[in-house]
């Protein structure tokens, strides 16, 4: 069959409800050069996801383990996917010419395919079809490697997380596939069970049902080895294919940490080398709960977090070890804030309170109430003597540090405060709300007086920062946006577009060159101010980023997420590893 005048469909390889996978070759070149076609013909695909689809597997396509994809195009109402051809044996048909793979095979396995999928899931992707059919080892020399050859294929069933579908097709061979996948909800750590019944089948060489005790409701996969295994790699094993998915590894990334892989494949987060950023250090060994908040201290030594179990984490960032675990509120934590010479740490809660604490020693030193509902923001004053809080009661209270009294009360939104923040030289107050609104306050005879309304979102304003130089202020919203404004005139300077979700957190770098900002799309971007682009988008919460925070010397990011994690990236090429 001829396909598009070149493409000749020379055998099926692989069929699913929705889908044809074909062995093909390109007659365009000569001599023919052969590729894999894939050919669609879902009800539920619509032109918009299947384009949307092939940016995703074009990017994919970028590292050396997976096809790259090499042209798409419909015909006849199908869509087809001409990928790069691997040559060489799935890791079914080299199963069956060599027999079970030994202990040292299943840790290549492991160590070659864990950072694959943890690129792919960094893209939010999940797989959904990891089995040994489509694992390729390729055809190099008679010595190959496991490790540096394997490539993972057939990405036809695959989820794009982010793009919520109307409905979601049981994708995958029901041997491989997890509880939860079989149920219609896969997610990440389902591509590890997976791997894991991948692993056993191979160490194996039996039909994974005849792995599966039914009666018992448990894997009997070790009463079939014929060589002996180390309990490490038998206890991995077995945590990967654990059927309740809180028992499992909950993340590639995880796994990578606790077996010390290296992954040598670093790509890019932005065309420009010089604004690279790589994922350094999640911490997430130490978190049980939703992170609301992170701080960095100004010497860039310490990570404040609050969490939504109430509980206040601070991190030492030289080794990234957790040196305190404390609460003093009865709710949430909704913001954490360092003073100007790190000696104290502000924290706010949705049980109406703030607090001040003594880095040091961890006593409390005032606790300030008043508030008549969530306190969400909290702002140092520069000169560190007053603190600013925004409230869902819809006011801003100034706040005598040393004396734990209220100053001042402003007044004038309609709804909910979200966000406050100081400019740098002190004089200037701003405030943003779910009324769509931004106020800037100045400040006089020690008074804050209101200046101007910031008008031009089109739904809640839920974080706003000042540019060092205090010339420019940046607001994010529930409108996917970030807006840059002109301090002096209170004229919109630019609208900066590219998430696809609320703008919760935003923060400009020191020098005033980047802002960096996070969403509930689950990415931190990065913007360059010169052009108002962005530059970076950083790729691998789970989850909605609810806060960041970047460094005085520009080189570390940290954000926090609704996935349980705080991630640390950090410019440059740096390995990805999970503490």
């Amino acid at each position: 069959m001829l396909i598009k005048e070149f493409y000749r469909l020379i055998k099926p390889i692989a069929q699913g409800e929705f889908y044809q996978t074909f062995l093909a070759v390109d007659e365009s070149q000569f001599p023919p050069i052969p590729c894999v076609i894939q050919r669609f013909s879902s009800p539920h695909q619509t032109l918009e996801y299947f384009q949307y689809q092939v940016q995703q597997l074009k990017e994919l396509g970028k590292h050396s383990q997976i096809p790259t994809l090499i042209t798409y195009f419909t015909e006849n109402e199908y869509y087809y996917l001409v990928q790069e051809f691997i040559d060489g044996d799935n890791l079914d048909t080299l199963l069956a010419k060599q027999g079970v793979f030994n202990e040292t095979q299943i840790w290549q396995v492991l160590k070659s395919l864990l950072p694959v999928i943890r690129f792919i899931h960094n893209y939010q992707i999940i797989h959904r079809n990891i089995q040994p059919k489509n694992i390729i080892l390729r055809s190099l020399n008679q010595n190959q490697d496991l490790l540096d050859n394997l490539v993972l294929v057939d990405f036809t069933g695959m989820k794009i997380v982010s793009v919520n579908q109307s409905t979601d097709d049981l994708v995958g061979s029901p041997e491989y596939i997890s509880p939860e996948q079989a149920q219609g909800k896969p997610v990440f750590a389902s591509d590890l069970y997976s791997l894991g019944v991948t692993c056993i089948y191979l160490l194996t060489q039996v039909p994974p049902f005849e792995l599966f005790d039914i009666t018992n409701n448990s894997w009997v996969w070790r009463d079939y080895l014929t060589d002996k295994i180390s309990e490490h790699l038998g206890q991995t094993l077995d945590k990967l294919i654990k059927s309740n998915l809180q028992e499992r590894w909950q993340s590639a990334e995880q796994l990578i940490y606790t077996l010390g892989i290296k992954d040598n494949y670093l790509p890019l987060l932005s065309p420009n080398k010089n604004h690279s950023w790589q994922l350094s250090y999640p911490l997430e060994n130490q978190i049980h709960s939703s992170i609301n908040t992170v701080a960095l201290s100004h010497d860039s030594k310490i990570l404040a977090s609050g969490e939504d179990n109430k509980r206040i984490k601070l991190w030492d960032l030289s080794n990234q070890q957790l040196i305190a675990n404390f609460t003093g509120h009865t709710q949430a934590i909704t913001a954490v804030i360092f003073n100007d010479n790190d000696t104290i740490l502000a924290t706010a809660s949705d049980d109406q309170t703030i607090n001040l604490w003594d880095v040091k020693t961890l006593a409390k030193i005032h606790t300030f109430s008043g508030h008549a509902h969530a306190v969400k923001s909290l702002a140092f004053h520069p000169q560190g003597q007053i603190l600013a809080s925004g409230s869902w009661d819809k006011t801003i209270k100034i706040w005598d540090i040393n004396t734990g009294l209220a100053l001042d009360t402003l007044t004038g939104h309609k709804l909910q405060v979200n966000a406050v923040a100081f400019s740098p030289q002190g004089q200037l107050l701003a405030s943003a709300s779910y009324d769509r609104t931004v106020r800037i306050w100045k400040l006089a005879e020690g008074k804050f007086n209101l200046l101007t309304t910031l008008l031009g979102h089109t739904w809640a304003v839920l974080t706003v920062a000042f540019i060092p130089n205090g010339q420019m202020l940046a607001t994010g919203s529930g409108d996917n946006t970030i807006k840059l404004w002109d301090v002096n005139t209170g004229e919109l300077i630019n609208t900066l577009s590219g998430h696809s979700w609320s703008v919760v957190a935003v923060a400009f770098s020191t020098d005033g060159e980047t802002l960096i900002s996070g969403s509930w799309d689950k990415t931190v971007k990065i913007w360059q101010i010169s052009t108002k682009k962005e530059i970076a988008s950083l790729v691998g919460h789970t989850d909605s980023v609810s806060s960041v925070a970047i460094s005085n010397d520009a080189e570390l990011i940290a954000s926090g997420s609704k996935d349980k994690t705080i991630k640390l990236w950090r410019r440059g090429c740096f390995k990805s590893v999970s503490l």
